[in-house]
């Protein structure tokens, strides 16, 4: 286990799916799902950061912005390249700024999973692999930028690269809610609060 992991919510991206309203934004329960989120990491973690490509000045707010380096809107994996680009840090974590329900130990657990035989530690839900809550290792960074370079934006196809340890979040699957649409906050709204 380390403890000495920045941590990035991921807040980037086009959201088409969300009329082209910035995601971070949205507003679940008279928040924005960036306030959410920051609440839910920040007794976990004093180093937050946030990777956004627009609303600069709103989402300095709550944390230190990296504005992706890689233009077009080039999914997670080029706000993973980004932040190793801007943090100084061995392990760098992700969460999105979309799923607003993080568990209140899930620095602890993905970190607790951190050794010498991994690059990346990666939530699982029982069911399936959740890419965008995970820990990576600095060393992974040239397959990243390799994924980027050859346009390989799927995350399963990094992971085939690396070594990976999946986390065992089954016990908390509403961590997983991912709130895509307009649709889904009215959903979660009346079926989850």
């Amino acid at each position: 286990m380390i403890t000495d992991c920045a941590w990035v919510i991921l807040a980037g991206g086009q959201a088409s799916r969300m009329e082209g309203v910035d995601k971070g934004f949205s507003v679940l329960s008279q928040k924005p799902f960036i306030e959410h989120v920051f609440e839910r990491l920040k007794p976990q973690t004093d180093d937050i950061y946030i990777s956004a490509n627009r609303n600069i000045q709103q989402y300095q707010r709550y944390a230190p912005v990296i504005v992706d380096t890689i233009k077009g809107y080039q999914g997670p994996i080029a706000a993973f390249y980004s932040a190793f680009q801007h943090i100084d840090k061995e392990w760098i974590g992700f969460i999105p700024c979309d799923c607003p329900f993080i568990s209140n130990d899930l620095v602890e657990r993905l970190t607790y999973a951190i050794n010498d035989t991994v690059d990346i530690v990666v939530a699982h839900d029982g069911d399936y692999c959740q890419p965008v809550f995970t820990a990576m290792n600095r060393r992974i960074v040239p397959q990243i930028k390799s994924c980027l370079d050859q346009q390989q934006r799927k995350l399963a196809l990094l992971h085939q690269r690396v070594r990976c340890c999946y986390v065992d979040f089954s016990d908390c699957k509403t961590m997983f809610i991912n709130l895509n649409t307009p649709e889904d906050i009215v959903n979660v709204t009346r079926d989850s609060l």
